[in-house]
């Protein structure tokens, strides 16, 4: 475990190295990962969504259809001329690159989507996004946390940050679902 989250230097040389560093376009885990996502919060339409760590759009372009605005947020510019690429036909749909949780949108957000980030963000970073998250979900808003639980090299391991979330979000869990490398929880806002 390290105190310090992954900083923008980081995902930029893995976007320079290869494009598309962990497949999103292309694993069959993200697709199903992806499906599992969609189908956690489809019984619902949203007016504003957040996506932290939206990276090149591919979870987006599913989530957005159930949206009225889709804001996409990523540390790395490169990630983010192709989400702005693939979501081009949905107007409704922008990408910022900004750093999380130092750089948090002011806006009020009915669906949070943390997908395979958390375990990115030292503790302190985990704490100040859950707050955050807190200040800016809507009242009976959703927040979905997806994360990793394969072996990991970031600052800590999936399992560890999703549980370090939940704990200072203070957030009930709707729904858990555990597959083979990943864990998927479904928060409701009070």
């Amino acid at each position: 475990m390290s105190d310090r989250s992954r900083d923008a230097a980081y995902f930029e040389a893995m976007y320079a190295a290869d494009p598309d560093p962990w497949q999103f376009k292309t694993s069959a885990y993200e697709a199903a990962k992806y499906e599992a996502t969609v189908a956690a919060i489809a019984d619902r339409r949203y007016r504003s969504a957040l996506e932290v760590g939206c990276s090149l759009g591919v979870l987006s372009q599913r989530v957005a259809p159930l949206c009225d605005a889709f804001l996409g947020l990523d540390i790395a510019e490169a990630p983010l001329v192709e989400a702005r690429q693939r979501c081009r036909d949905l107007p409704h749909v922008r990408f910022e690159r900004k750093a999380i949780p130092d750089m948090w949108p002011e806006e009020g957000f009915d669906l949070i989507l943390l997908s395979e980030v958390l375990y990115f963000l030292s503790p302190e970073d985990i704490t100040a996004t859950a707050a955050h998250v807190r200040r800016s979900l809507r009242p009976e808003g959703t927040v979905l946390l997806v994360n990793w639980i394969g072996n990991s090299e970031p600052p800590q391991p999936g399992d560890q940050a999703a549980d370090a979330f939940l704990k200072a979000a203070g957030l009930p869990v709707a729904r858990r679902e555990r597959a083979e490398l990943y864990r998927l929880e479904l928060l409701r806002g009070s």
